[in-house]
């Protein structure tokens, strides 16, 4: 553990708290994207198979937790809730996010580090976690007029995953032999993914005007 990974991960938990405090309070998912939801649900369902078998630490373990949870509360509250789910905007909301899944699982089975059930599944989440976030930014580019906290949401998930490039450089110069390429390019083609995003979330910032997307 270090600062840039302990500073990574309450990123990605603050980024979930958000989402849920709209969810939640507002009784609203709008400009939410249910597939990228979904894809994230896979995407930890399949990373933490080693929840109950390998134990690491109280910390790790209760972080897997919290991510599970959470995600499947997120798409349960979006698909089911009877007030939430009347905020959706399925038409808006179209990216044929399946076409992801077969693309990544195939990579996962070709390029891995060992095959294995348990490892290809977790290479399988690295893969889709980088493009996850592909449905819910095509989403705010269609709707373009962004909430605060759909924004925060969002940004708050790009800056995670900055973090983590931090703590993978610094874990490669403290940490002798420490390689691991498929979780770097992973992180990166997802960080990259959130550049366009970034650019506007600043200027909105500066400028202090409501952020919006190019269409």
């Amino acid at each position: 553990m270090n600062i840039f990974r302990l500073a990574g991960d309450m990123t990605h938990l603050a980024s979930v708290l958000v989402l849920l405090l709209k969810i939640h309070t507002i009784k609203s998912c709008a400009g939410i994207s249910l597939k990228t939801q979904e894809l994230y649900a896979l995407v930890f369902a399949t990373r933490y198979l080693d929840l109950f078998t390998d134990y690491i630490s109280l910390y790790n373990t209760l972080m897997k937790l919290i991510f599970l949870v959470s995600s499947f509360s997120i798409v349960w509250y979006i698909r089911h809730h009877k007030i939430v789910r009347r905020s959706y905007d399925k038409d808006q909301d179209t990216f044929r996010h399946y076409f992801l899944v077969l693309p990544c699982f195939l990579l996962a089975l070709v390029i891995n580090e060992k095959f294995t059930v348990k490892e290809i599944m977790w290479t399988f989440s690295l893969y889709l976690e980088a493009v996850a976030i592909l449905p819910q930014l095509v989403l705010l580019q269609r709707t373009r007029n962004i909430d605060n906290l759909t924004g925060q949401y969002v940004f708050l998930l790009g800056a995670y995953r900055s973090l983590y490039i931090l703590n993978w450089i610094y874990r490669y110069f403290t940490e002798p032999h420490y390689v691991h390429w498929i979780t770097w390019i992973s992180g990166l083609v997802q960080t990259l993914l959130y550049a366009d995003f970034f650019y506007y979330y600043f200027q909105s910032w500066k400028n202090n005007v409501k952020l919006e997307l190019p269409a």
